[in-house]
């Protein structure tokens, strides 16, 4: 095998990289999110 690492294949690395680093910082933005409204909420219910 021919194990020629080009600039092509690295650029292509580094962006999957960047997408799935993206993706997982999104979903860590809406789990907070959805933990403060959640809290909220039972806040909410408990002053009833």
């Amino acid at each position: 095998m021919n194990s020629v690492y080009t600039i092509e294949m690295a650029y292509a690395r580094m962006r999957e990289l960047q997408d799935l680093a993206n993706r997982s910082r999104a979903h860590r933005v809406t789990d907070a999110q959805r933990g403060t409204k959640a809290k909220a909420r039972t806040a909410r219910a408990k002053k009833r």
